[in-house]
C-alpha cells in the first residue's frame, strides 16, 4: 500500500505507469508502476471526495502532485473519479435476513472473521480448532487442527485472503493456506497465551501479542521471528498495523498504548493518559491518528505523528469495549458496557449521535464500508444496525441464544456474520 501523493511528493525517476485501478472503500485510485524492473503500487487517497467535488479541479490537483499522471491519463483519471462519485451516491439501505445458521463447534466460539469479499469466513473455538467456511453454501471447507489449547485470535491476510493466522493459548501462532488447509508455519517464541494478532496490509508480516507482555513480528515467507517488541508491563489485548505497514500500535492492560516502528522495533511513542486497562487501539486510514478505548469509560484520539492527545471522548457511564474509525477516518464509534454506543466526529471531536436500545453491554462495533451504517453486537443476544448520522436503530438481528461477541460486514456491506456464545454463527444477507 502506498504513500499518498497528494500529501508527499513522489519521484518519477525511471518509473513507468502500467495501470490505474479504482478502490471504492475508502475512495481512491491505485497506481501500478514499474521501476528498475520491479512492479510496485501506490495509492492516491481521495478521502474527502464527495458527490459535489469538482472533478476537473481534482484531476488538476492530482496531476500537479503525482508525476506519473500525465496529460494522456487525465481522461481515464476523470472517469475513475466519476465512478467513485456514482458509488458515493448509492446509499446502503439494505434490510438483512437470516441466510444461514451454522452450528460451528462443539465448544464455545472465540472469534469470527471474514475475508474481504465475504466468500469465506473463519471461526475459532475452545475446541482447539479453527474452521474455514464457504459463506454462500454454509459448508465447512477445512478444519484447521494442530493447536494444543484454545484457538483465541484469528485473521485473514486481507485484502489478499489466501492465508489465515491462528493464535492460541498453547503459546503458538500458526499460518495456514485458505485453499488447502495446510499449515505453512508454526511460530514459537511466546512464553504465555496469545491474545491478539494482526497481518500487515502488505501480507509480509504477522504480529502476535499476549500474556507475556510482548509482541512479536513474524516473516510470513520464511516463518522466522523478525522482531520482539518489549516495553509493556502487562498483557497485550490489541495489535493493529497502519496502512503503510511501517507502524504498529499495541494496547495493553498496563493502561498504555505504544506505537512501534516495524522495521527497527523501536518505540516511537508511548500514549499515556488512560487510567484503566486498554480495550482497543487502531489507526485511521491515512495513519494520522489513533483512537484508543479503555475500561476507564473514555476513548482518546491521538496524533500519530507526535504522540499527543487530541481529545478525550467522554459520555459513557461504563467501560469502553471497542472503538473504531470509519473507512475514511472522519468518524469514530465507541461501544460501551453501559449498553450504548456513540458516534463522534474525528474532525470536531464532538458527539454526533448516541445509539440507544441494547439491553446489555455492547461488545463489538463497526461501520459498514460506506460509512453510513453502524453494526453492534451485544450481551443482550442481539445485533443491531444503526444510522450513523441520526442514531436511529434500523434493524434488530435476533435469534442467538447467548451474547454476540463478534459481528462484521463484508467489503461490499451487503452481508453480515455474527458469532455467539451459543456456539453458532449466523450469516445475514
Amino acid at each position: 500500500m502506498a504513500t499518498n501523493p497528494l500529501c508527499l511528493g513522489s519521484r518519477i525517476e525511471k518509473m513507468k505507469l502500467k495501470s490505474l485501478m479504482i478502490r471504492y472503500y475508502p475512495p481512491g485510485i491505485m497506481l501500478e508502476y514499474e521501476t528498475r524492473g520491479e512492479l510496485k503500487t501506490k495509492s492516491i487517497d481521495l478521502l474527502d471526495l464527495s458527490s459535489s467535488t469538482d472533478v476537473n479541479d481534482l484531476v488538476g490537483e492530482i496531476r500537479r502532485a503525482e508525476p506519473l499522471i500525465t496529460a494522456s491519463r487525465s481522461d481515464l483519471v476523470r472517469r475513475l473519479i466519476q465512478r467513485l462519485q456514482e458509488k458515493l451516491r448509492q446509499h446502503s439501505d439494505h434490510t438483512f435476513y437470516l441466510f444461514k445458521l451454522l452450528r460451528a463447534h462443539i465448544l464455545p466460539l472465540t472469534n469470527v472473521a471474514l475475508n474481504k469479499s465475504g466468500s469465506r469466513f473463519i471461526t475459532g473455538s475452545y475446541d482447539r480448532t479453527c474452521k474455514v467456511w464457504h459463506s454462500l453454501s454454509g459448508t465447512p471447507l477445512h478444519t484447521l487442527r494442530g493447536h494444543g489449547n484454545v484457538v483465541y485470535a484469528i485473521a485473514f491476510n486481507n485484502p489478499y485472503g489466501d492465508k489465515i493466522a491462528t493464535g492460541s493459548f498453547d503459546k503458538t501462532c500458526k499460518l495456514w493456506s485458505v485453499e488447502t488447509g495446510t499449515c505453512y508455519h508454526t511460530f514459537r517464541g511466546h512464553t504465555a497465551e496469545i491474545m491478539c494478532l494482526s497481518f500487515n496490509p502488505q501480507s509480509t508480516l504477522v504480529a502476535t501479542g499476549g500474556v507475556d507482555t510482548t509482541a512479536k513480528l513474524w516473516d510470513i515467507q520464511s516463518g522466522e521471528e523478525v522482531l520482539t517488541l518489549t516495553g509493556h508491563s502487562a498483557e497485550l489485548v490489541s495489535l493493529s498495523f497502519n496502512t503503510s505497514g511501517d507502524r504498529i500500535v499495541s494496547g495493553s492492560l498496563d493502561y498504555t498504548v505504544v506505537i512501534w516502528d516495524t522495521l527497527t522495533g523501536r518505540k516511537v511513542y508511548t500514549l499515556i493518559g488512560h487510567c484503566a486497562e486498554i480495550s482497543s487501539a487502531v489507526f485511521n486510514w491515512d495513519c494520522s491518528m489513533v483512537v484508543t478505548g479503555s475500561v476507564d469509560r473514555t476513548s482518546m484520539l491521538w496524533d500519530a505523528t507526535n504522540g499527543k492527545c487530541l481529545a478525550v471522548l467522554t459520555g459513557h457511564s461504563d467501560g469502553i469495549m471497542q472503538s473504531c474509525f470509519d473507512c475514511t477516518g472522519k468518524l469514530v464509534a465507541t461501544a460501551s458496557a453501559d449498553g450504548t454506543a456513540r458516534i463522534f466526529s474525528a474532525v470536531t471531536r464532538k458527539c454526533i449521535t448516541k445509539l440507544e436500545g441494547h439491553e446489555g453491554a455492547i461488545l463489538q462495533i463497526s461501520f459498514n464500508p460506506q460509512g453510513n451504517r453502524v453494526l453492534t453486537g451485544s450481551s443482550d443476544k442481539t445485533a443491531r444496525i444503526w444510522d450513523a448520522q441520526t442514531g436511529q436503530c434500523l434493524q434488530v438481528l435476533e435469534g442467538h441464544k447467548d451474547e454476540i461477541f463478534s459481528c462484521a460486514f463484508n467489503y461490499k456491506g451487503n452481508m453480515i456474520v455474527t458469532g455467539s456464545r451459543d456456539h453458532t454463527c449466523r450469516i445475514w444477507r
